[in-house]
C-alpha cells in the first residue's frame, strides 16, 4: 500500500507542473491589456512602463512563468491588480466558502444519488427503475443556473422561506455556524447537488444491476444469506466506483461553480473567477485557477488511495 501511495504521489508531480504551465499559458494568450482596469484613460507612458515592471509583464513569457512558479511554490501568488491585496488571501478566503458549498452539495448529491441508484438497480426494469432513472436524467439535463433562478423565485420571492443571495445577513461574506447563516447555504447547495446526484444515480444503478446478476450473488442466496447480507456485499462491490465518481464530481463542483455562485452571489471561487475575468486581473485569475487545479489533482489522488483501500485488486493490477 505504501509503495502504491508513493507511486501515485510521484506520478502527480508532472501533472501538477503541466497544470501550472497550462494555467499560465491560457491566461496569457487571451486578448486584452491586463493593466487597463487600473490605469486611468490619460495615463502616461512612464506610468504604464512602471506598472509593467512592477507586475513583471515586461519580461518574456518563459521568465514570467519561472518567476511566477517559484513564488507560487513559496506560497506567494502575487498581488491583485484591481484590489492591491495579496492573491493568496483573496483565493483562500474564497476557497473556504466554495469548499463549504461543494461539501454540502456533495453529501446531498451522493446520498440521493446512491438512494435512487440502489432502488433503481434492485427493481431493474420496473416502474420504480424508470421513475428513478427519469429523475437522474433530469438532474443531469436541467441547466443548474436556470434551476437556481427557479428555486430563488419559488422559495425566496414567492414563499419567502429562504434568503436568495449572499452568505449571511446584509450580504455578509463571513460564514458562521448557526441557523441564520445556514439558510443562505440551502438553495445554492441543493442547486449544485442536482448534477452529481444524477450522475451518481445512473452509475450506481448500472453497478447494482450488474452485481445482482453475477453468479456470486446467486451463490450467497443459495447458502441462505438474507437480503440484508446480500445488500452489504452489493454495497462493498459498488462502493469503489461510486466513490471514484463522487470524487471527480467534487472536483468539478469546485471548479465549475462559477454560474451558481454568480446566481446566488455566493462569495466563493466562482464569484472570484467571474470578477477576475471581467476586470482582466491576471494574478488573481492565475492564482484562483492554480489553486482549484491543485485541489482537483489532490482529490484524484485521495480517491485513488481510498479506492485501493476498499478494493486491493486495484493495487495488484
Amino acid at each position: 500500500m505504501l509503495r502504491y501511495l508513493v507511486y501515485r504521489v510521484v506520478y502527480a508531480i508532472p501533472i501538477l507542473l503541466g497544470v501550472a504551465l497550462v494555467c499560465f499559458a491560457l491566461v496569457h494568450i487571451s486578448p486584452g491589456d491586463p493593466l487597463i482596469s487600473v490605469l486611468p484613460a490619460d495615463a502616461s507612458v512612464e506610468l504604464q512602463q512602471r506598472l509593467l515592471v512592477i507586475y513583471g509583464f515586461d519580461r518574456s513569457y518563459p521568465e514570467q512563468f519561472i518567476l511566477w512558479l517559484g513564488r507560487a511554490l513559496s506560497g506567494d501568488l502575487g498581488t491583485s491588480i484591481a484590489s492591491g491585496r495579496p492573491v493568496a488571501t483573496e483565493v483562500f478566503r474564497a476557497v473556504g466558502n466554495t469548499l463549504l458549498l461543494a461539501a454540502v452539495a456533495t453529501v446531498i448529491g451522493f446520498f440521493l444519488g446512491c438512494l435512487f441508484g440502489f432502488v433503481a438497480g434492485y427493481f431493474s426494469n420496473s416502474w420504480v427503475d424508470k421513475a428513478a432513472s427519469t429523475l437522474a436524467v433530469l438532474g443531469v439535463s436541467v441547466p443548474h443556473y436556470w434551476l437556481g433562478m427557479v428555486l430563488v423565485i419559488i422559495f425566496s420571492a414567492q414563499l419567502g422561506w429562504l434568503p436568495a443571495t449572499g452568505a449571511g445577513p446584509g450580504g455578509s461574506g463571513q460564514w458562521k455556524w448557526d441557523w441564520v447563516h445556514f439558510q443562505f447555504l440551502i438553495l445554492p447547495a441543493v442547486t449544485m447537488s442536482v448534477i452529481p446526484m444524477g450522475i451518481v444515480a445512473r452509475t450506481v444503478r448500472a453497478l447494482v444491476a450488474d452485481i445482482l446478476a453475477q453468479d456470486f450473488v446467486t451463490g450467497l442466496r443459495a447458502k441462505g444469506l438474507g437480503d440484508l447480507g446480500v445488500f452489504f456485499h452489493v454495497v462493498k462491490n459498488a462502493a469503489p466506483t461510486a466513490l471514484a465518481v463522487m470524487g471527480l464530481q467534487l472536483g468539478y463542483l469546485l471548479g465549475g461553480s462559477i454560474l451558481i455562485e454568480t446566481v446566488f452571489s455566493w462569495p466563493g471561487t466562482g464569484m472570484l473567477l467571474n470578477t477576475a475575468i471581467f476586470q482582466r486581473d491576471l494574478p488573481l485569475l492565475q492564482g484562483t485557477i492554480l489553486v482549484l487545479a491543485l485541489f482537483f489533482v489532490f482529490l484524484n489522488l485521495l480517491v485513488d488511495v481510498v479506492q485501493t483501500a476498499l478494493d486491493p485488486r486495484i493495487q495488484r493490477s
